[in-house]
């Protein structure tokens, strides 16, 4: 039997993920869902593809768990995401009941496990998981760069004069 995943293990499970979801054409993010650190599912954004608003790495990762245990309930899962977990993803969390939310990377601009909402630490609501944020941030937050900054026109070049 092999040993449980560490944090940063299924981390780089979630950038292997979020680079596949870069070569789709989508926001590079990827997902796994963990219990007993052993991989219970691993996805990554299919917006694009799906045409789906809906179709974030986290979600379809809790959906697959969920499928795979038969359960709603992932009490005991980890969720390990490349990005911080939007205020949808990190309801789902809550919602499924996950034990742990790992992140890599900050999101400042949508962030919903601290940066902007502390979704996951509200006590109004019915569940708080444990959130790990900064997990191989940097290299979560370097392959969101690269991806954004292949998408920028370059800068238009100035007549010689």
């Amino acid at each position: 039997m092999t040993a449980p995943l560490s944090d940063e293990q299924a981390m780089a499970i979630a950038l292997e993920e979020a680079a596949l979801a870069a070569a789709g054409g989508d926001v590079p993010v990827g997902a796994v869902v963990l219990l007993e650190g052993r991989v219970l599912s691993r996805r990554h954004n299919e917006r694009e593809a799906a045409c789906d608003p809906t179709a974030h790495a986290e979600v379809l990762a809790l959906r697959e768990a969920a499928t795979i245990l038969g359960s709603w309930r992932l009490g005991g899962a980890t969720l390990v995401v490349s990005l911080e977990p939007c205020p949808m993803c990190a309801g789902a969390a809550v919602a499924a009941r996950v034990g742990r939310v790992v992140y890599g990377a900050a999101d400042p601009k949508a962030g919903a496990c601290g940066s902007l909402y502390n979704v996951c630490a509200d006590p109004r609501l019915n569940h708080e998981p444990e959130v790990l944020p900064g997990v191989l941030g940097e290299d979560c937050a370097e392959l969101l760069r690269g991806y954004f900054e292949s998408k920028r026109e370059p800068p238009a070049r100035k007549p010689a004069g």
